[in-house]
């Protein structure tokens, strides 16, 4: 099937979105303290959404634009802001991890444009 990317960040956003909904102290382990939670949860619900909508889109075979732009625009987004918050020494560097995975993903949907 075309477009595994879509499968493969589906299942990442779905995964991260939804571990700090089931163990914020693991989460904060991790990625450091953070003051408001309820954002925490809030980002991890809409991650959560969009990487469920990858999954659905991909297996119904519905990979269209609004698909693709929803996959790089938001993988982009989340990039962005983890590089600039980490430069600006606001987040944990451990987000320079999640930023490069988004950059790949974001290279792959490309590439698989362009086959």
């Amino acid at each position: 099937m075309e477009h595994t990317v879509s499968l493969i960040q589906g299942g990442y956003f779905l995964v991260t979105g939804i571990w700090p909904l089931l163990s914020m102290n693991t989460f904060l382990k991790v990625t450091g303290p953070k003051t408001d939670l309820w954002l925490v949860k809030t980002v991890g619900m809409i991650l959560a959404v969009i990487g469920a909508t990858l999954i659905v889109a991909y297996i119904e075979g519905a990979i269209n634009l609004p698909i693709i732009l929803l996959a790089i625009g938001s993988a982009l987004s989340l990039s962005l802001v983890e590089i600039i918050y980490v430069a600006k020494r606001i987040i944990s560097p451990i987000y320079l991890g999640d930023a490069i995975v988004e950059l790949i993903l974001v290279g792959w949907w490309i590439l698989d444009l362009l086959r």
